[in-house]
């Protein structure tokens, strides 16, 4: 039997067409993961942890429009708690800005960011990771399949009517079972070529960049409890309280003091003019009668 008729054999055919599909598969879906994780890394290294409180949007609107992984950061900044900051008025009126938290100085999260960045949601939700992991089986179970096919094929068309029958019967037999077997063969060989294929391409392609981008992401974002924050909350808060409770007690003294201070300098010299303005007036009309008690004597001289 020489090659051309072994791979003309449909079984055969059937098997290396599988195999050749598989990895033609395998390839482009690989090399298509390894493309945007190559740029999702690129992106990402662009940041730094100081970073993240001023340039948060541009990070944002990244992520949300990049269909590869929008889903996965959609569900991450749920998780994310931010240093918010409150404004306190100086003496001349000056805006300042104070941390809520002390501890909690840039973004952080609540959830490990490799539960949204990992293998899964990067690498094998992004094509039929199920098929490929079948292939090898499937490549496999060609192998009895075709190798029991041929057999039963071959057995059925033994002619024992003549001598001459019999003879190329059994000689058409034994060429069914060479090509059995080599249907085995080039089945089970087609698997762990295609496994051995399929390991090292996503070792390569996948599993490396894929490590670094959860390297950088555990890097840009520190891990923190919600627990923890809650209790940095209630510190600072207990801090506000006594801030405020001290600025009450000593408020009735203050109020006293500003009291005094605002009689002293506004209302003490507006009485003062005030006094001043009557006793003007009171002058003037003493003048006014004085004058007119002596034209009253000098009528009186008169008659």
């Amino acid at each position: 039997m020489n090659l051309i008729n072994i791979f003309t054999d449909i079984p055969i055919m059937i098997v290396i067409f599988t195999f050749i599909f598989s990895l033609i598969y395998c390839a482009k879906n690989y090399l298509y993961v390894n493309k945007n994780l190559k740029i999702f890394l690129a992106f990402i290294s662009n940041f730094k942890k100081t970073d993240l409180n001023f340039r948060f949007k541009e990070i944002d609107e990244w992520m949300s429009y990049n269909p590869y992984v929008s889903a996965a950061w959609m569900e991450f900044k749920n998780t994310l708690v931010f240093s918010e900051s409150i404004a306190l008025k100086g003496k001349n009126n000056d805006l300042t800005y104070k941390e809520v938290s002390s501890t909690v100085q840039n973004i952080q999260t609540t959830v490990d960011p490799l539960y949204f960045f990992n293998e899964e949601t990067l690498v094998t939700s992004k094509f039929n990771n199920k098929f490929l992991q079948t292939v090898p089986t499937i490549l496999t179970g060609f192998g009895p399949l075709f190798t029991f096919l041929n057999i039963a094929i071959a057995f059925g068309k033994i002619d024992f009517s003549s001598q001459e029958k019999t003879i190329a019967s059994v000689a058409g037999l034994m060429s069914s079972m060479q090509t059995a077997a080599l249907v085995s063969v080039i089945a089970v060989g087609s698997s762990l070529l295609f496994l051995m294929f399929e390991r090292i391409t996503c070792q390569i392609l996948c599993k490396i960049p894929l490590s670094k981008c959860e390297d950088l992401m555990g890097r840009l974002f520190d891990n923190i409890s919600s627990e923890k924050f809650l209790l940095e909350l209630l510190k600072e808060t207990k801090i506000q309280n006594n801030s405020i409770s001290n600025l009450i007690t000593t408020l009735p003294e203050q109020f006293k003091v500003a009291l005094n201070s605002g009689i002293a300098g506004n209302l003490v010299p507006y009485l003062e003019n005030l006094i001043f303005g009557i006793n003007q007036m009171n002058k003037s009309m003493k003048d006014v009668a004085k004058s007119a008690a002596a034209k009253a004597d000098d009528v009186d001289d008169l008659f």
